[in-house]
């Protein structure tokens, strides 16, 4: 029984405020729950519950579409059988009211929002939203067994282009290893630039690796368009990667090449201190865009930014965000210890 026939499907029925017939039903394949607007949680038969355990959000922010589209294809094929279900995965939209108009978020990023930073945004939604995608997720991985691989990977696309189009952040790990069986699955997506994160964030993918014990990534994709006005194709290595790895097709060498993958490291962030904050940049400069040396990338009353050395870059400059928060990452080159 597909309780979304004939008319709606998974986001259909999130962006229009419906439920499902039943929150839980069956499949000849699979068990399919619905915890709420955005979250389903989907079990095939015949699980084996040492395979991946996989969590897949996108839509934190709700203006970028192309993610929102791809799985919500996905999940589309999963119910109705043309796709194979072998391990058990949460799939997760994340800023419905954002997704709705059209936006990157009504009252607050919410992607800034995670690992208790809601309280300090008590009257935001986004604030609201993200304690309950927290509580989906610890939720979901706290039925995994210890020994069975826990992944997130949280899908969005960037406000402005890039000069490597698909990327990786990859958070803050502390005292764990970088995951290179990861790092190569990531490759073969067709992401191959990775931002080795140096400091906590306040992300979903961050929450999720330090709370959970997950491999999680934040998966930048491509250029944030409207609903309708994507380009699919450009997005044919994340969804067959993402295909093949649902279906129990997707086998990773241990310790495999990874000499592709370009790597780097934040040095330090750009925070906009006061309403003077300058951004030394053009409004359409791409992220991963090089920094020659010596020159001001910002300035801010008595604090100048100034590149230093020559292989530094910039990503996610932002010019437009709010006293205290951060206005751009300085990058360099990385290697794996």
């Amino acid at each position: 029984m597909n309780p979304f026939a004939p008319a709606r499907d998974f986001l259909d029925l999130t962006l229009q405020g419906l439920s499902p017939a039943h929150a839980q039903w069956q499949t000849p394949a699979l068990q399919a729950h619905w915890l709420g607007h955005g979250l389903l949680e989907l079990t095939p038969h015949a699980a084996n519950l040492q395979q991946e355990h996989i969590l897949l959000s996108t839509g934190v922010h709700g203006n970028e579409t192309a993610p929102i589209e791809i799985l919500n294809s996905i999940v589309g094929d999963l119910l109705s059988g043309a796709l194979p279900l072998a391990c058990r995965i949460l799939v997760v939209l994340g800023n419905i009211p954002a997704m709705q108009s059209g936006k990157r978020f009504v009252d607050y990023d919410m992607n800034r929002l995670f690992d208790g930073a809601h309280a300090k945004q008590p009257e935001a939604q986004e604030a609201r939203r993200a304690v309950e995608l927290e509580q989906a997720a610890s939720a979901f991985f706290a039925v995994t067994p210890a020994t069975t691989p826990r992944r997130h990977y949280d899908l969005h696309t960037a406000i402005r282009g890039s000069v490597f189009e698909r990327f990786a952040i990859y958070p803050f790990i502390h005292d764990r290893a970088h995951n290179r069986e990861q790092l190569a699955w990531l490759l073969g997506a067709d992401v191959d630039t990775v931002l080795l994160h140096s400091k906590p964030a306040a992300t979903y993918s961050y929450y999720t690796s330090e709370r959970c014990g997950a491999d999680a990534f934040t998966l930048e994709l491509g250029k944030a368009r409207p609903f309708g006005q994507n380009d699919l194709s450009r997005f044919a290595g994340i969804d067959r990667a993402l295909r093949e790895l649902l279906a129990g097709q997707c086998a990773v060498a241990a310790n495999p090449d990874i000499s592709a993958v370009r790597l780097f490291k934040a040095k330090y962030d750009i925070v906009k201190h006061s309403g003077d904050f300058v951004l030394h940049l053009a409004d359409d400069v791409e992220n991963f865009t090089a920094l020659p040396h010596g020159m001001t990338i910002a300035e801010d009353v008595e604090v100048r930014y100034v590149a230093d050395g020559g292989e530094e870059r910039i990503l996610f400059p932002n010019p437009k965000v709010g006293i205290g928060l951060r206005a751009g990452i300085v990058i360099e080159p990385a290697t794996l210890d």
